[in-house]
């Protein structure tokens, strides 16, 4: 009979590029449980795959909870048609969430980048140049609103 492979919390941090500490947090969270030796966490090949998917999770900007709710129903029937929705619905939700931060940040960069002209305007004691950067940046704002 075969053992099956564990890992110590130092072999998965190691492994995943995270500290221990990062682990034991999402122990604390109720997304790990490994088995003890003693003091020692022993870890199998499916707190393995947890973690990694913990991970991806956190990559994809899920929160923990909504990471614990697809650990929950990865822990169940795998594919299934209620677990492959609420993935599609958390993927879609995040997608939307992103897409408005790039919205943002392009935004944010245009006003930088009059902000830039502006400021170098007056550098150069152009205050025309200035003013019509101040104006083109009165503009944009408004058209914000």
């Amino acid at each position: 009979m075969s053992q099956e492979e564990t890992y110590t919390i130092t072999e998965l941090a190691r492994e995943f590029g995270i500290t221990p500490r990062a682990i034991r947090f999402y122990e604390d969270e109720g997304l790990l449980a490994p088995t003890r030796s003693g003091r020692n966490r022993i870890y199998a090949k499916r707190d393995r795959t947890r973690l990694r998917l913990i991970l991806r999770g956190k990559r994809l900007g899920l929160s923990l909870a909504e990471i614990g709710e697809l650990l929950g129903m990865y822990d169940g029937v795998r594919n299934s048609t209620q677990q492959l929705s609420r993935f599609l619905s958390v993927l879609a939700e995040r997608r939307r969430a992103i897409e408005q931060q790039r919205e943002d940040i392009i935004a944010v960069l245009g006003e930088i980048g009059m902000l830039e002209k502006q400021c170098r305007e007056l550098l150069a004691e152009n205050p025309e140049g200035a003013a019509e950067a101040r104006a083109e940046l009165v503009a944009r704002l408004r058209e914000g609103s």
